[in-house]
């Protein structure tokens, strides 16, 4: 009879599948409580600090693009919004605007790779996305042409969509051709109702119903939903610039771990989609906030296994926020502004 309250359970999955990076996962239990949980990235350390020491400013956005495959436009981003801090520079609003349309592509790829080629097959009982295809092929259809055309953007700025090259310290090395926006722009239309279509049926995949309490941590921008610059913001009512982040938060490692580990007032904290909702619905169009509503999911929400609602949602805004900033494109506009470079200490933050 007391089997189940002391019955002990280990679990070792030396080499996850379906995440970007490699790791691997150990958990025991005893009569149903954890004792020990550890994820374990072994991928060995990146030393991109260290790679940029004494190089030109001029090398780093596309130096650290290479960090990461799927998300290299937020380490660009963030990288120049220091620099042009540190050169007391502001780009201007068309170079605001095409960053923002550059980052969308990278949500849109980033977010429907993560649905349906990682995060989906799990819920559906499947080994891979090709077999979920096989009696799903719509569906996953649709994802792949929404992940292209996320990579479509990327490649419109960015010249390519793997490790893009288009992004400079003061705005960017070309302006897009009318034709090529006016041709993108058709199918970008085109795609909404796909989107749209996205989201609801991720909003119907059953989900554990996991309320738990954490806190939250995305930016915050005085008018827009919060993409490639803003304010650091905190569920409990933190509001900084990404010159104090040193001052709350604290960067850590563990012997388990090549990653890096980070703390806000000593505990844990959630970034990404789901953060960026529960802080930042108010920012989103009237008509994603219904379709939001429209998820039966309370917002803000506290089950993490609503993120994948999140991304969904992300991706129609940012197909639908690529559509508005792109129709006012205006090819003839300054790529970039010039930089006089300078020594010192620059600061700068991206989603």
């Amino acid at each position: 009879m007391d089997e189940p309250r002391t019955r002990k359970v280990e679990i070792h999955v030396p080499v996850l599948a379906r995440v970007e990076g490699e790791g691997a996962l150990h958990l025991r239990t005893r009569g149903g409580a954890i004792e020990e949980l550890t994820l374990q990235i072994y991928e060995p350390p990146r030393l991109f600090e260290k790679f940029l020491e004494g190089r030109s400013y001029e090398e780093v956005p596309d130096m650290v693009a290479r960090i990461c495959g799927i998300c290299p436009v937020a380490y660009q981003i963030s990288a120049v919004n220091a620099l042009e801090s540190l050169f007391g520079i502001d780009p201007g609003p068309w170079v605001h605007a095409m960053r923002r349309v550059l980052y969308c592509g990278e949500w849109i790829q980033s977010h429907c790779l993560h649905i349906h080629l990682l995060a989906a097959p799990d819920y559906f009982g499947y080994e891979n996305a090709f077999a979920m295809a096989r009696d799903h092929p719509g569906i996953v259809r649709r994802g792949l042409a929404l992940q292209g055309l996320g990579n479509d953007l990327m490649t419109l700025l960015g010249a390519r969509s793997v490790h893009p090259v288009g992004v400079k310290v003061g705005g960017f090395h070309r302006a897009p051709h009318e034709d090529e926006v006016t041709a993108l722009l058709a199918k970008l239309r085109a795609a909404l109702p796909e989107s749209e279509a996205l989201v609801r049926w991720v909003a119907r995949i059953p989900m554990p119903d996991d309320d738990q309490t954490f806190t939250c941590v995305a930016m915050r921008d005085a008018e827009e939903y919060p993409i490639h610059r803003g304010h650091i913001r905190t569920s409990d009512g933190l509001a900084i610039d990404a010159t104090e982040y040193d001052r709350h938060f604290t960067e850590y490692q563990v012997a388990h771990s090549t990653a890096l580990y980070s703390r806000y007032q000593g505990g844990p904290y959630l970034v990404g989609p789901l953060a960026r909702l529960n802080l930042n619905r108010d920012r989103l169009p009237t008509p994603i906030q219904q379709l939001m509503h429209d998820t039966g999911v309370t917002w803000p929400s506290r089950n993490m296994f609503n993120s994948m609602v999140a991304r969904a949602i992300e991706v129609h805004y940012a197909l639908s926020e690529a559509i508005c900033l792109l129709q006012s494109h205006v090819h003839d506009s300054t790529p970039a502004v010039a930089v006089t470079p300078r020594a010192g200490v620059g600061y700068g933050c991206s989603e």
